[in-house]
């Protein structure tokens, strides 16, 4: 009998969604093109997909399919080739302190609050904004693939856990880290706990002797997109092949 690990990429199927408003381009139409059978995509297909420019929230497993429009790019990190900005340094600096804990993925009341605290600073009348507790399981804390929540916190005080001040949800594939999300604490507004996190998975990669860390995707028209390329040297997947992505 064939094993599921055998599978080939044939067995999985492709549709397009309807069209539906962009998230970062306004007055654009998106829409999506949907890898199924969600069971069959484990770790090995879903490193093909991965590579293809698809990207998984939660067990939906997807790539931009827009019509007329090719802003989004797959990203991924050369971790043994890169240099950290004086900028990227300073940040890895400042947050040294921090307590990096992996763990397997689990509901933890704690860090949904801190994900809740997030998306309304941050996304406030966005889509994620008002998640309700299973809508953050089904986003973050379903997986097919070997899924971790890293937790950072502050260095404990009288042998207590120290604050919690970021989570991030990373996927480790056999190519590389892939990074899902990452939420923190935004109520230090000079911290710079987002470039803490993507630095922290790099020198992971580098330590699992992992090529790459896969980003997501860059916009460079959106704000919340674009800050991506800024971490070099980066590939972006363009007319399906990987090449040098600098951003000017």
């Amino acid at each position: 009998m064939t094993q599921l690990k055998e599978l080939p990429l044939t067995a999985i199927q492709f549709y397009a969604t309807a069209p539906y408003p962009c998230s970062y381009l306004p007055n654009k139409m998106a829409r999506s093109q949907v890898a199924t059978p969600s069971h069959l995509i484990h770790a090995d297909i879903y490193n093909e997909l991965l590579n293809a420019g698809f990207r998984r929230s939660g067990l939906y497993t997807y790539r931009p399919y827009c019509d007329n429009c090719r802003a989004c790019i797959a990203t991924r990190i050369l971790v043994n080739q890169f240099i950290p900005s004086r900028s990227q340094g300073r940040a890895w600096k400042k947050h040294s302190g921090l307590q990096a804990f992996v763990l397997n993925l689990g509901y933890q009341e704690e860090h949904y609050q801190l994900y809740q605290h997030y998306q309304n600073a941050r996304h406030a009348g966005g889509e994620m904004d008002n998640d309700d507790q299973d809508q953050y399981m089904q986003f973050l804390l379903q997986s097919r693939v070997n899924s971790r929540i890293v937790e950072f916190r502050d260095g404990p005080h009288d042998s207590h856990p120290g604050r919690l001040r970021m989570v991030s949800m990373i996927d480790i594939l056999e190519q590389g880290i892939s990074s899902v999300y990452t939420f923190f604490d935004t109520s230090e507004h000079a911290a710079s706990y987002g470039t803490f996190s993507i630095l922290w998975q790099i020198a992971q990669a580098k330590e699992l002797n992992l090529p790459y860390l896969y980003l997501g995707y860059y916009i460079q028209e959106s704000e919340k997109m674009s800050y991506k390329v800024n971490y070099q040297p980066m590939e972006g997947l363009i007319d399906d092949h990987w090449q040098a992505l600098s951003g000017s």
